[in-house]
């Protein structure tokens, strides 16, 4: 997690800690007055990729800087039921506050992992690259893409200020995607590729006319897609995306479309179950 921007982390996790802890941990505080070292574990219960580990370590360091986190697995590993994940060693008050914070990273970032895995391997052999969408938890963003790439997926843009995507009330408040292209290109920044959301083979024909870098086809039935990159005949690069399951996922990439975005592995992955246990 070298790469990731670590004073925003810190941020989410602090927050996320003050959301759960509040005033105190009235039961914690009520069962120890006194506080002592004790030693966990924390456990995958089903089968899946782990991803987010080092954001649990932080949670539980914002409560004990001593704390001991011995890690057996990393990020991108697929792990099976009662797979140990980290070993933990600090004061019981620490692991019983961070506990259910920790989970909730852990089995939300490592669901997001596990999707996209499943996808991806859906697709492999086959020259198609497999993207995530804007659809994640407000706030947590920097975390849902990272767990996206631990699980072999691509990020798409990260928000509205790194690429250029041309979506249909876009296009219903310009007038046409013919106009939408012509104001990006005079007015927008000049080092980003252009990509138009298309519908139907008439606007796919429009958007290549209106000399798009990237065409979406939102939404089309497989034959319809087909029948689309015939049109496109590679003058454009082509993202499908809508619909898009683990069922029907290899017959789209099959047709031959650079890119599948997929707005499930962020929006609603199942959380992988993932326990933390006393010992």
């Amino acid at each position: 997690m070298r790469d990731l921007d670590w004073l925003r982390i810190e941020q989410i996790i602090e927050n996320a800690l003050q959301e759960d802890i509040g005033s105190g941990d009235i039961t914690t505080e009520s069962l120890f007055p006194t506080d002592k070292k004790t030693k966990a574990v924390i456990t995958a219960k089903e089968s899946g990729v782990v991803a987010g580990l080092s954001v649990a370590e932080r949670v539980f360091k914002k409560l004990d800087q001593n704390i001991v986190w011995h890690e057996k697995k990393r990020d991108g590993d697929r792990v099976g039921p009662q797979d140990i994940l980290a070993e933990i060693e600090g004061l019981q008050k620490a692991i019983l506050k961070g506990e259910r914070v920790a989970l909730n990273f852990l089995q939300r970032l490592s669901g997001i992992a596990t999707l996209t895995s499943k996808f991806v391997n859906s697709v492999k052999g086959l020259p198609v690259k497999i993207l995530d969408t804007r659809k994640t938890v407000p706030g947590l963003r920097i975390l849902d893409k990272y767990a996206v790439r631990i699980g072999g997926g691509s990020n798409h843009r990260f928000g509205l200020f790194d690429g250029i995507l041309i979506k249909d009330n876009h296009i219903k408040l310009a007038g046409s995607i013919t106009e939408a292209v012509r104001s990006v290109r005079e007015r927008g920044p000049h080092l980003f590729k252009i990509e138009v959301e298309t519908k139907n083979l008439e606007e796919v024909k429009e958007a290549l006319s209106a000399g798009a870098d990237i065409i979406m086809l939102d939404n089309m039935p497989i034959e319809t897609i087909k029948e689309a990159l015939e049109i496109i005949k590679g003058r454009a690069l082509t993202e499908v995306s809508g619909g898009i399951n683990l069922e029907n996922i290899r017959k789209i990439a099959e047709t031959g479309v650079d890119f599948i975005s997929i707005g499930t592995i962020t929006h609603s992955p199942p959380a992988l179950d993932i326990a933390l246990y006393m010992v």
